[in-house]
């Protein structure tokens, strides 16, 4: 079997769901109609069951291909360059001022000589577990896919006739200079039928176009890297449900953290735990308006919970919870690393963190908008008063380890962080709260971390307690205003990140593989790569600490590791290769918020909150 490189990849959406387009012309990973939804391509995890939408010159044909974006969009065109021509395909998700619509949008433009192509379109609906069919009307210009032979669930339009092979669909086009060709992969049942393809071509184009470039100039961002920055703010966009508000991990699910391992998990998701990095990054860009519909819906998670019981982690795009996991055994996976799952199990672990950075983004909202509500705030000061009952025990921790529950660093940093702005927003807006309390219980957390992680030998703070280790996570303390930037023993514990984790920027979340070769601390086998997001926060903490020099090195550095597009798998492997599922919010997340400490330390200026 062979498969692509993950960082090959651009992607497309329309704030429902995406589409990875491969530089080859492929749509190997699409999950319809929305972001958690069974896929209907899925070759990029089985490229002989798993369905693909292909567009490529016919066999023989020596052609170069380059993938770029249309300035300030995420409008995707894939140049194919030959001695005879030059051919370019343009892939969307039409969205506009009335919303998205439910389709993927192809056009084939022979823009210089002449080239031959060969297109392929064969769907393999519920994770390729379904058995589906295709059929032509009598012009050869629709193709409807059927499910086990019921109603079908999706058909695709084009502008020249198509031929049956199997349960796919074909064309083979012979290309001059001005021939336009485009296709339409839609859903049955929201489109309707008597729209005239050509003006839908033409109009979707436009609107789409418009759309993010009238997006894009919203940004208020002026600092030294506005052009990563806006392409960072391009895809997290892309990971944004325009109807609920939420903003998912990752776009696919199943893509390993290590070659052949397995590390491979779903990320279609919404984790709690990044809502305060998106509520931050997006006002920084002056996106307020995403902010608020983000804190909008991490309000609703907030009001439905139980506060007698443990916080869930993630949740599903409209808020509802996340299924048991499964292993999908009939998928091969990507590049033979198995197995690959859907659902993810650490939606039932307990994860102190969560409480935390619920908080700070609610707090955050209530610096920059409107304050929580008497009923929200009724709701956070139960979820408080649960904290300050068990926050001292064993958990599973930030990075969802499935081995031994630990006291971890990130339940207690996070902890005090909840309990920190809990007291303010009291404080701010006279809300009642049991003040005493919590200020115990915030410093109990305090004293815990600064006596029993810290570590005289290391001279560090640790990842968990009693242990030698160091994490990553030690990269918020300064970042949450834990410790002070110029603290010598955060000084000391930002030195030994430097030594231990990371290696020319790139930094490591842990050592995943013990001495000795016994069992791993996170309970699974194998170890993964360089996680981006971590680098990027270790650059934040350089430039905060008045190590500008050495942290725009390493950012500098850190920006060549993006793809062709500018876009971050979730980790980075020891050949620079992208591993983990792609692309991944936290990371462009945090690159933003990077680049804005960096512009700031750069000026002179003090960090902002």
């Amino acid at each position: 079997m062979s498969y692509p490189d993950i960082e090959s990849h651009g992607v497309i959406g329309n704030l429902r769901t995406t589409a990875l387009v491969c530089s080859d012309g492929t749509v190997n990973f699409f999950c319809f109609p929305r972001f958690d939804s069974p896929s209907v391509f899925l070759s990029l995890l089985d490229d002989e069951r798993g369905g693909h939408f292909s567009i490529r010159p016919a066999d023989g044909a020596p052609m170069r291909s380059r993938q770029r974006y249309l300035p300030e969009t995420n409008v995707l065109v894939t140049r194919y360059m030959g001695d005879a021509g030059m051919v370019e395909v343009t892939d969307y998700m039409p969205v506009g001022d009335d919303g998205p619509r439910s389709a993927l949008v192809r056009r084939v433009r022979c823009v210089r000589g002449q080239a031959d192509f060969r297109v392929r379109c064969e769907p393999r609906f519920d994770y390729a577990r379904a058995d589906s069919q295709a059929t032509l009307n009598a012009t050869g210009d629709i193709a409807t896919f059927t499910v086990d032979g019921e109603g079908g669930p999706m058909r695709l339009r084009s502008t020249v006739p198509m031929t049956l092979d199997d349960h796919a669909v074909c064309v083979s086009l012979s290309l001059k200079a001005g021939d336009d060709v485009g296709f339409v992969l839609e859903c049955v049942k929201e489109q309707p039928s008597g729209d005239d393809l050509n003006a839908f071509l033409h109009s979707s184009f436009e609107q789409t176009v418009k759309f993010w470039e009238r997006w894009s100039q919203k940004s208020v961002y002026k600092g030294r890297w506005r052009e990563v920055v806006q392409r960072s703010a391009l895809a997290l966009k892309l990971l944004t449900s325009a109807r609920h508000g939420a903003i998912i991990g990752a776009a696919t699910f199943g893509l390993p953290e290590q070659i052949g391992g397995e590390r491979n998990w779903d990320y279609r998701y919404c984790w709690i735990r990044d809502a305060a990095f998106t509520v931050y990054a997006l006002m920084r860009l002056g996106y307020t308006e995403e902010a608020d519909h983000f804190i909008e819906w991490t309000k609703g998670r907030a009001d439905e919970e139980n506060t007698e019981h443990q916080p869930q982690v993630l949740y599903a795009v409209d808020g509802a919870a996340i299924d048991t996991e499964i292993e999908l055994t009939h998928l091969a996976g990507y590049r033979d690393s198995r197995p690959v799952r859907i659902g993810n199990a650490a939606a039932h672990q307990l994860q102190l963190d969560v409480v935390g950075e619920l908080v700070d983004a609610m707090y955050l909202a209530d610096k920059h908008g409107e304050a929580p509500s008497i009923d929200i705030w009724t709701r956070l000061a139960g979820r408080i008063d649960w904290l300050c009952e068990h926050w001292d025990q064993p958990e599973d921790g930030i990075w969802e380890m499935r081995g031994e529950r630990r006291d971890f660093l990130s339940g207690r940093l996070m902890s005090w962080v909840a309990l920190d702005r809990a007291l303010r927003m009291s404080r701010r807006y006279a809300r009642p709260a049991p003040v005493v309390r919590w200020v115990e219980t915030r410093d109990a957390i305090a004293s815990q971390i600064l006596d029993e992680f810290w570590h005289e030998g290391k001279q560090a703070f640790v990842q968990y307690r009693g242990s030698d280790r160091l994490d990553a996570v030690v990269l918020l303390m300064p970042m949450v205003k834990f410790i002070s930037s110029s603290d010598p023993r955060w000084q000391s514990t930002l030195d030994a990140v430097g030594r231990e984790l990371a290696v020319d920027g790139l930094v490591a979340r842990y050592v995943t593989v013990n001495e000795g070769g016994a069992e791993n601390l996170d309970g699974l086998q194998g170890q993964e790569g360089s996680f981006t997001a971590c680098s990027f926060w270790y650059v934040e903490c350089l430039a905060r600490a008045g190590r500008v020099d050495e942290a725009r090195l390493y950012f500098d550095k850190l920006l060549t590791y993006a793809n062709h597009l500018g876009l971050y798998a979730e980790e980075i492997g020891l050949g620079g290769e992208h591993l983990g599922n792609f692309p991944q919010a936290l990371t462009h997340l945090a690159l933003i918020s990077a680049a804005y400490a960096l512009d700031r330390a750069i000026d002179g200026r003090k960090p902002s909150w």
